[in-house]
């Protein structure tokens, strides 16, 4: 449905009076930037609830329907109450695979006991999912997956392990890609999609430190884990087509998502505003023509990134190359907040090379955090060469 901008902006009036009265001051530790770093009991329950409350006032999954704990309205409300989510800097909604992946994915796919058994305490935090993709062998090839599903009786045997599952060790399920055939000519033929229980004998999840000095991934390992043959989602050896669905709604192709505040946005004028108390000899840093020639190349970048968003939800203006901007601007989004993050603290000097915990570290070691932080963008969801290939075959057509 389409709404008024009259109601859009009394809507928006109204979002930004309750995040002014809900949204907690600092609790004292460190918050993740992204739902990539939630490392410590103490994050997670702080996070668990924050979510539990703006799903509690209406804020969360708006346009999902009302049966499954969404409100039924027009996405452009959720849009506003992320946009104030950002303008107020309040914590990170940090249950991502579950609201972003999941959710959408069982409302387009699932039966509709799953909806009703899933979707709703997906929204409310009670129940947290990760994604049990990714191989330790296999990188981003997800064809090659080998973590084996044997049937027996009424449940599948798992055996295996999955990398680089995020919040797995806090996880209550998994979206599990695994091979049920290995015997199909075509290897994407063996393979099942499951929504896994993670709290059952036999799946243990490790933590894995990053160059961050925090935690968030995992390495998964399944030995002999029962789990109910009713977990498979869609038919056995259908797995790769609900993995790719999934994928689209990771790296923002379909849209669906509950919501798109995932982590702490940094734009252009954040950068700015801090280069701006920077001196270099004794000048202002943005006295340098070459960095103010640097700073308008990112602000091109981002206006560039920002009118490309819009042209997406304009059909009539991607049929040059159909999905190719939805496909790219993930390529391109967080390549550029890398490369923003990495030239901010190059321009600190010495302190550069200082970090969270440092007194005398800029910012608090804002800077070097984040940067740090944003390889996990740039790897989840397809790795930036991966994105690049896509691009390149899928949408111009180049050859292999």
């Amino acid at each position: 449905m389409s709404e008024s901008k009259a109601a859009l902006q009394a809507f928006k009036s109204e979002v930004a009076a309750w995040m002014a009265e809900n949204v907690p001051s600092d609790p004292g530790f460190l918050l993740p930037l992204t739902f990539l770093e939630v490392g410590t009991e103490q994050q997670l329950d702080f996070l668990r609830e924050w979510q539990h409350k703006l799903w509690q006032a209406g804020f969360l999954g708006m346009h999902w329907p009302t049966e499954y704990g969404g409100q039924g309205a027009d996405s452009a409300y959720q849009f506003i109450v992320d946009k104030e989510l950002g303008r107020h800097r309040a914590p990170i909604i940090f249950n991502t695979i579950g609201l972003n992946w999941v959710g959408p994915l069982l409302l387009d796919m699932g039966t509709d006991e799953e909806k009703s058994k899933y979707i709703k305490n997906i929204l409310s935090a009670e129940e947290i999912w990760c994604q049990g993709f990714s191989e330790p062998d296999h990188g981003s090839d997800l064809g090659a997956v080998q973590t084996r599903a044997v049937k027996e009786g009424d449940e599948y045997v798992v055996n295996g392990s999955k990398i680089w599952t995020t919040l797995g060790n806090y996880a209550d399920h998994m979206i599990l890609l695994a091979r049920t055939n290995t015997k199909t000519e075509r290897k994407y033929d063996g393979l099942s999609f499951f929504l896994s229980p993670m709290k059952v004998a036999g799946v243990e999840a490790h933590p894995i430190r990053k160059v961050t000095g925090e935690y968030g991934f995992n390495q998964t390992f399944f030995t002999d884990a029962r789990i109910p043959a009713s977990c498979l989602m869609g038919e056995e050896g259908g797995g790769w087509t609900v993995a790719m669905k999934t994928l689209e709604y990771e790296r923002g192709v379909t849209a669906g998502q509950a919501s798109a505040y995932w982590g702490v946005a940094v734009q252009v004028d954040d950068m700015i505003d801090e280069l701006a108390a920077i001196e270099q000899d004794g000048e202002p840093l943005l006295s340098d023509p070459i960095v103010r020639d640097d700073l308008v190349g990112f602000m091109m970048e981002a206006k560039a990134l920002s009118l490309a968003a819009r042209r997406m939800a304009i059909p009539a203006l991607g049929t040059d190359y159909p999905m190719g901007l939805a496909l790219s601007v993930k390529y391109r989004g967080t390549e550029y907040e890398r490369r923003m993050k990495q030239y901010t603290a190059s321009k600190q000097g010495a302190q550069s090379a200082l970090y969270v915990g440092d007194d005398d570290a800029v910012s608090g070691g804002f800077w070097q955090r984040a940067y740090f932080s944003n390889f996990g963008a740039t790897i989840g969801g397809g790795t930036t060469q991966v994105q690049a290939n896509i691009v390149a075959e899928h949408v111009l057509g180049l050859p292999k």
